[in-house]
């Protein structure tokens, strides 16, 4: 059924203002703390936790630099402040309050403004994979290649910029806020808008924090400036530019983390990983974040559904089974980028460990693929070429 242009105008006007007030909705939801009960998840409430459950979280952050570190067990075991306390707990392994004068008020009220802006009730981005996302930073930064070149300052902002790397995210991708004209998405023209948010909301938190306002201007705004460059690499859609600078430098035996600039854009690559890490973890973790993951997606399928939006690639939960975007994202976006990471880092034990990992849940995820829809795999195949190939280019 054709509506006259006019009429087609006010649906599409009537769509955008119907998504909007949902997701402001969802927004306030968040923030107001009479919805979601009179404690706030804050710092604060660790007192309600009992002394057994405080020593396992103690206990559990004795061995944060083991891979198979459970953060679903840890965010439980702190009541739902993983975020924070585990922050708390690398500044003071790197002394960095010392080393940067920091006023442990300041920083523990800057935390506390991350996490809680972290949408709880999004399946995978939410404050737990920030605090997952941290914790395998910090892996990255102890690895031999790296950890005797890196400054106070460049673990500083890899931490900082793990922690913050998707805060105030709305639960849809880039292309959902574009096709219904989202503020966001004509603030940020359409161009990284997502990852421009989370920069500068974290710049916002910062400032309003007063964390760094002891520092000297010109050091806070490069602090600043060097946050939005790590947040902004973690765009998928330059997936491609950075797999392909990695590999020129890694080929041409081109690095040199005596350099500063080489150490930043090896933090870029570090923050990447980082953030599509899941499925280089144990089969048990890997699993809980792919199920979230689709989930996120799955739900953002059903809004466009609802509002007679074309559904978005990965999320029509009909046709788009967990295994096989699974299976294709690690093809197209993971394996490639910790391919490349491995050679970096001359297979250190940590890379071996994540590599085999990586195969093997990939098997897994293949055959769950092929055993659930055998008659659609060539099919699913070339969509899924289509959708994560346009990203990334395989060597």
């Amino acid at each position: 059924f054709d509506y006259p242009l006019a009429q087609q105008g006010e649906v599409e006007s009537c769509t955008r203002r119907k998504v909007k007030r949902l997701l402001s909705f969802q927004r306030y939801c968040h923030a107001s703390r009479l919805l979601r009960g009179l404690v706030a998840h804050s710092p604060g409430s660790m007192h309600l936790l009992d002394d057994n459950y405080l020593g396992q979280a103690g206990h559990m952050l004795s061995k944060v630099s083991t891979w198979n570190f459970d953060i679903f067990l840890f965010d439980r075991l702190t009541n739902g402040n993983s975020l924070v306390t585990l922050m708390c707990h690398l500044f003071n392994v790197y002394d960095l309050v010392h080393h940067f004068q920091l006023d442990m008020v300041k920083l523990h009220r800057f935390l506390g403004m991350v996490q809680e802006d972290y949408h709880s009730q999004n399946p995978y981005h939410n404050a737990v994979h920030a605090a997952d996302v941290t914790q395998a930073m910090y892996c990255y930064l102890k690895e031999a290649k790296l950890a005797e070149q890196l400054s106070p300052l460049d673990i500083f902002l890899g931490l900082m910029a793990a922690a913050a790397h998707d805060v105030d995210h709305p639960g849809v991708n880039q292309p959902f806020l574009i096709k219904t004209q989202h503020h966001l998405a004509s603030l940020y023209q359409n161009t990284s808008v997502l990852e421009s948010h989370h920069w500068r909301s974290t710049v916002g938190m910062l400032r309003e924090s007063g964390l760094l306002s002891h520092l000297p201007p010109d050091m806070s705004q490069d602090i600043e400036q060097q946050l939005g460059s790590l947040i902004l690499a973690t765009d998928i859609s330059r997936q491609n530019e950075f797999l392909l600078s990695f590999r020129e430098h890694l080929d041409n035996q081109s690095l040199d983390l005596q350099l500063a600039s080489h150490r930043h854009f090896i933090l870029q690559i570090a923050l990447k990983c980082a953030d599509v890490c899941n499925p280089c973890r144990v089969w048990e973790l890997s699993r809980q974040w792919s199920d979230r993951v689709c989930e996120e997606f799955y739900r953002q399928g059903d809004l466009e559904r609802k509002f007679d939006l074309e559904i978005s690639p990965l999320c029509d939960q009909q046709t788009d089974s967990v295994p096989a975007i699974q299976s294709g994202f690690i093809s197209y976006i993971v394996e490639p980028l910790f391919e490349e990471w491995h050679r970096f880092t001359e297979a250190s034990l940590l890379s071996q460990t994540m590599m085999g990992h990586l195969h093997k849940n990939k098997a897994r995820w293949v055959r769950l693929r092929y055993a659930h829809t055998p008659s659609h795999t060539e099919d699913k195949e070339s969509d899924l070429n289509s959708t994560f190939g346009q990203t990334v280019t395989k060597p």
